[in-house]
């Protein structure tokens, strides 16, 4: 202690470290950060210039500086689309499912598995937890369509329960394709996503919970009065973040898995816009209309989630 008092002492009053000192001295962690930087510069910054073409009449042809302007056309023609009204409540809904089942399913699983008291089978569960994620969209819906065929597996288990026997996946019934869409995520995503909420749950201290199981309180209590807040920051953190980015992720296994019969109820707006953009003629912007448009839908919801949070939590992501 004295040692580094004297070493302060000895410092220039009022000193600033040089870029060069500061390179050499942490020339290690500016490496391991390069391929990050480089990928934010590729994929997120080279590209914004293109958003130019949502005002477009774009031409390959012609360029982004070369092609009309049309304006906000792109945009009365995206709103104005017969489509477009279902394709948004399709989307809400499903990103209200995502916000509430398939955000929280993650929490529940890590709750369960870190007060589940046999380590070696918990390991096993968290190991097949994690599967799912490293099998591509295409194999888990195929998966899906053959479990939810009207010979698939699913639907027999339900047949004896009293459902009909039938393609659930052709299903147009509201909320079917919904319910069905939020279930392969969270099949798909509960283990990985639990991740986070199981290190974090591992850091609270043990003397709590210790002090508290002395002090009577069983399991269920030691985890809403212990467990609970202390990863609270966190899921406040993780919801803010689904919110500003639940436009975005609803619609990826979609393409995947409606068809004809379910289009009023499984169409969402990557898929109206995939369709309305490419299924003629190559309409680069409509399609930037839309991705912008879901950016800055995404933008005010992460803003007002956050700032609504803060008010209610006193917890916010900045």
């Amino acid at each position: 202690m004295a040692k580094s008092m004297k070493r302060k002492k000895n410092l220039p009053a009022g000193k600033k470290v040089t870029w060069k000192e500061d390179f050499r001295k942490n020339g290690v962690l500016y490496l391991l950060f390069l391929p990050v930087l480089l990928w934010e510069l590729l994929f997120h910054y080279l590209p914004l210039p293109g958003i130019l073409m949502a005002f477009q009449d774009y031409s390959v042809n012609k360029g982004l500086f070369g092609s009309k302007w049309v304006g906000l056309g792109n945009f009365v023609d995206l709103f104005t689309g017969t489509g477009f009204p279902l394709a948004f409540r399709n989307t809400l809904a499903m990103a209200l499912l995502s916000l509430t089942f398939g955000f929280f399913a993650p929490i529940l699983f890590a709750l369960v598995l870190t007060t589940y008291p046999h380590k070696k089978s918990r390991r096993g569960f968290q190991l097949a937890s994690y599967m799912p994620n490293f099998v591509s969209a295409v194999v888990m819906c195929a998966l899906a369509t053959e479990f939810l065929s009207e010979k698939g597996a699913v639907t027999q288990l339900l047949s004896l329960l009293g459902a009909e026997k039938q393609n659930w996946l052709a299903n147009p019934n509201i909320p079917v394709f919904w319910i069905i869409y939020t279930m392969i995520g969270i099949w798909q995503g509960i283990g990985w996503g639990s991740i986070i909420y199981v290190a974090s749950i591992s850091n609270i201290s043990g003397e709590l919970h210790e002090a508290a199981a002395i002090d009577g309180a069983n399991r269920f209590r030691r985890v809403w009065h212990i467990t609970i807040p202390g990863i609270l920051p966190l899921v406040i953190m993780m919801w803010t973040m689904h919110i500003g980015m639940v436009f975005k992720m609803v619609g990826t296994n979609v393409l995947l898995l409606y068809m004809p019969q379910t289009y009023d109820v499984a169409d969402v707006l990557s898929t109206y816009t995939y369709r309305m953009s490419f299924g003629g003629s190559n309409n680069y912007g409509l399609s930037t209309a839309s991705g912008l448009f879901q950016s800055v839908m995404g933008l005010i919801l992460l803003l007002t989630s956050n700032r609504l949070n803060k008010k209610a939590t006193n917890y916010s992501l900045f």
